[in-house]
């Protein structure tokens, strides 16, 4: 196991029993650190709490007493408490450093970090340069905002290893010395704005990925986004754009129906399989990360030739008599499925429907030019119903995802695309966006 090499704190305090809480706790005491944690909730794994009582940490549970500050030297913070939370606040005042858990797997990563941020599309990049990186047979570990604590697996690289990282900006938003040999921004846009305050606040959490890059490092950008042209003149980094509307020679673009990196043809655009504009700006970053990495030609060829996409984000599912059935249960609101929509241009019948937020549907309607008909389901059924009426497009009524596939099947012919994009989340009838994909999934292997 690696150790921490220049960590000059004694006495920390995990803030936050969740997943990277726990796993952050664990690295401290494994390095002699002297480890508080407090969770403000009750847990309900008791088993964590011994675990970690019998390494040695102090846990409180339950509240957040000010008391758990006291003799502390540092904050190990999860993302998600806001920084207006009392006690971070007290904290402040008493001059504390907070931080995140990607602080820790910075010092323990021995191999170079590789770290990918942006408002959407950092799963699906993230997944992609991972799989060139797998291709070229250069090692790498994944880690972040994807699903593993980054501590749990930098710990355990070894110099050869890449440690690629996903990245939201309430991790960023606690960077110190976190320092990736190559970072990417792939957009910014106004999100998350209930944490950060005001937009300038996001937009500063998201430049913290390149905050101590020095000129060696690389910073891989999209220069179709005016805000981060702008954003990204402050970094030392060597700056590496990425273009679908313009060319690039100092980085990845689409030029002559071919994507090119530094003036190299990389391949065709027409052989990739992902679909969407969006996600050719996606590819141009992966293909930049994997390049400056050491990937070869042939295994970026292959991967786009075959990824389809991460699990419920237009997730290409089959191909059942010459109908495409794709899943995006991940498109929760109108912006995801206008997206979704954009990235057709055949036949499509639009599966929609779920919780009732309140809002209307009207914005869709200049994107349902390719749509021939609507299945709709759950709570939003009936809006959806008049948002239907007013574009002139056939819909029908069904009681959840399962009888929508099969409708969608009875309705369509040779060519259609049909495509679950809900534009609403799921809570009314599944307990998650992934419960409602995979059911979706279901029905269509069931067809198939």
């Amino acid at each position: 196991m690696n150790k921490l090499t220049t960590f000059p704190y004694e006495h920390v305090l995990v803030l936050g029993l969740a997943k990277s809480g726990t796993a952050a706790a664990k690295v401290l005491l494994a390095n002699e650190i002297n480890v508080r944690v407090n969770d403000g909730s009750e847990v309900d794994n008791e088993e964590v709490v011994k675990d970690l009582e019998s390494l040695g940490a102090e846990v409180i549970t339950g509240s957040h007493p000010i008391a758990v500050l006291e003799d502390i030297s540092m904050i190990v913070k999860n993302p998600g408490i806001p920084y207006d939370h009392p006690l971070i606040k007290e904290a402040q005042n008493r001059d504390i450093p907070i931080v995140t858990e990607i602080e820790l797997a910075a010092q323990l990563a021995r191999g170079p970090i590789i770290g990918i941020t942006g408002s959407n599309g950092k799963t699906t990049t993230t997944s992609m340069t991972a799989q060139m990186l797998e291709q070229s047979n250069l090692p790498v570990q994944v880690a972040g905002n994807i699903g593993t604590a980054a501590v749990e697996v930098a710990e355990k690289t070894d110099h050869e290893e890449r440690l690629l990282l996903e990245l939201s900006s309430f991790q960023l938003l606690g960077v110190q010395m976190f320092r990736p040999k190559i970072s990417a921004i792939l957009n910014i846009y106004e999100a998350h704005l209930d944490y950060h305050k005001t937009l300038e606040n996001y937009q500063q959490a998201k430049c913290n990925i390149f905050k101590n890059q020095i000129k060696e490092d690389f910073l891989v950008y999209n220069a179709d986004d005016p805000t981060l042209v702008q954003l990204v003149e402050q970094a030392n980094a060597q700056l590496v754009p990425f273009s679908v509307t313009g060319y690039q020679d100092q980085g990845a673009c689409v030029s002559d129906g071919f994507i090119y990196f530094k003036n190299e043809s990389i391949i065709k655009v027409e052989d990739i399989v992902l679909v969407g504009e969006h996600n050719l700006a996606n590819v141009l970053a992966a293909v930049s990360i994997a390049k400056l990495s050491g990937a070869t030609n042939t295994a970026i060829k292959h991967v786009l030739t075959t990824f389809t996409g991460v699990r419920h984000r237009l997730q290409f599912v089959a191909n059942v008599q010459e109908r495409l059935f794709y899943n995006d249960s991940k498109a929760t609101n109108l912006l995801a499925t206008q997206k979704a929509l954009r990235a057709f241009r055949q036949p499509v019948i639009l599966l929609a429907g779920g919780l009732d937020r309140g809002n209307g549907f009207t914005p869709l309607i200049p994107d349902l030019t390719y749509v021939k008909e609507m299945i709709l389901f759950g709570e939003t059924a009936k809006k959806l119903e008049e948002l239907a009426n007013e574009a002139g497009i056939p819909s029908i009524m069904t009681k959840d995802v399962m009888e929508a596939v099969d409708q969608a099947f009875a309705s369509s012919v040779e060519g259609d695309v049909i495509l679950l994009s809900p534009a609403c989340a799921s809570w009314d009838q599944y307990r998650t966006f992934e419960e409602r994909g995979d059911m979706f999934i279901h029905a269509v292997h069931r067809l198939a």
